[in-house]
């Protein structure tokens, strides 16, 4: 007697929810994906996973719901398992999420690391995170700079942040300034992408990370996974370096998949200890030796500086921060924060009375952040109101603490200042010599 086909519901947020799906169940005659959901991105839900990426099983798509609906799809689906497939989540929120699909009469499932990651080829350099917003950037463009000082031709892979037309961007390639205008990237792709590009970086993202990885594979010596959040990496990696966050200690152990990032970790490397209690260094570095005692452990600086200080000292400030970072991310101030207090800063403005639209609705929802603005463009709409909220709020200058100048994408009525930063190993060359050891290797 043939065994009974299990229909699976898959928790995500446009990202490594796609990517299990492509990878572990497209294909898979024992499981039906009766739905995804949706959450932390807005705008995704009410959409379909489309049949160009869903393959023949699924000649309709696979709709996409909301999470909030879970209960109701698992009841009129007769659903048997549900996995969670996103990331930055609390240990505690993960298990509040099985146990309410454990009442509802479904196993809850999450997919461990060899199923998931392809395999490369080429050398695999991932770097990845145990939270939003620990310094994954600055950590991929020193890594990136290593690899081309030792002559090797790169391919940085980013982790998808696929908010357009889905059916367009199963593969995309960065190679210009350009081609971000002509994928219609929105401010979160393009804070990921276009430091890159300046770099003189190839960069790939997009959805199907089999036929990114051939296209990376191509054109590259060495492949450089650019972790999103605080996920996995999709490839499996020769080198493993994960970035922990004094600002945020214990925060290591307790969010997933961030802790699994932490154990797997050949390196770790904990950043911007020059701004950190040293209690909360020392913290992290307690945890990293008793979860990952094996680990090579970096430390590392993330000094701050800006284009124009003199426009900073003694005026009233707007501080634009990284959206992820100060929302989900849970951080209450970012670069730019650290920046208007280094440079002397009058005061930094509270722009929450001048909020308008989804930005409004984003201070609603994440309460903690209250000195500065997140730099929410998940599309035109909320660009537009980013915008309009900056320009509403009574300042002498902005502060742009975003990883690009959003200078140039918005139109502001008010002087502007970029705030950049990169990573500053506090002992120089080990970070290096990790990186050469693995090339070495291979």
């Amino acid at each position: 007697m043939p065994s009974k086909v299990r229909r699976l519901i898959i928790l995500g947020a446009a990202g490594r929810d796609f990517h299990d799906f492509n990878t572990v169940w497209r294909d898979d005659p024992s499981i039906e994906v009766v739905a995804f959901t949706a959450t932390q991105i807005p705008d995704i839900a009410g959409r379909t996973y489309p049949p160009a990426l869903s393959g023949p099983r699924y000649p309709r798509g696979v709709p996409i719901y909301a999470e909030t609906e879970l209960p109701k799809l698992i009841r009129e689906h007769d659903v048997d398992l549900v996995a969670i497939a996103y990331s930055d989540l609390p240990h505690q929120e993960v298990m509040h999420k099985a146990a309410l699909t454990n009442a509802c009469g479904a196993d809850f499932i999450m997919l461990g690391s060899a199923r998931t990651m392809l395999r490369s080829g080429r050398p695999v350099v991932a770097v990845c995170a145990v939270r939003t917003g620990c310094g994954k950037s600055q950590t991929t463009r020193a890594v990136a700079k290593i690899l081309k000082d030792a002559g090797r031709r790169i391919a940085a892979v980013r982790h998808p942040m696929p908010y357009g037309e889905l059916s367009r961007q199963v593969c995309q390639r960065f190679a210009s300034l350009a081609d971000l205008d002509t994928h219609h990237c929105t401010i979160e792709e393009r804070e990921e992408y276009e430091p890159h590009i300046v770099a003189g970086n190839l960069v790939f993202a997009g959805i199907d990370y089999a036929q990114i990885l051939r296209a990376a594979e191509a054109e590259a010596d060495v492949i450089l996974w650019d972790g999103g959040n605080n996920d996995a990496p999709f490839f499996k990696p020769d080198l493993f370096i994960t970035v922990v966050d004094p600002h945020r200690p214990g925060h290591e152990r307790a969010y997933y998949p961030g802790e699994t990032n932490l154990r797997m970790a050949d390196v770790v490397v904990v950043n911007k200890v020059d701004t950190a209690d040293a209690a909360a260094v020392d913290t992290v570095l307690s945890n990293v030796a008793a979860v990952n005692p094996g680990a090579t452990v970096i430390r590392a600086r993330s000094p701050v500086s800006v284009d124009q200080p003199e426009a900073i000292r003694g005026r009233r400030v707007l501080v634009l921060e990284d959206g992820p970072t100060v929302t989900h991310g849970e951080m209450r101030y970012g670069a730019g924060h650290i920046a208007a207090r280094q440079f002397g800063a009058a005061s930094i403005v509270d722009p929450r009375p001048h909020a308008v639209g989804s930005i409004r609705e984003t201070f609603a929802r994440y309460t903690h952040v209250t000195e500065v603005l997140p730099a929410m463009g998940y599309g035109a709409r909320q660009i537009a109101e980013l915008e309009q909220t900056i320009n509403a709020t009574p300042c002498d200058v902005v502060l742009i603490g975003t990883p690009i100048d959003l200078g140039r994408m918005l139109k502001i009525n008010k002087p502007h200042v970029r705030v950049t930063y990169e990573l500053d190993e506090v002992e120089p060359g080990r970070l290096a010599a990790a990186v050469q050891r693995v090339l070495s290797g291979r």
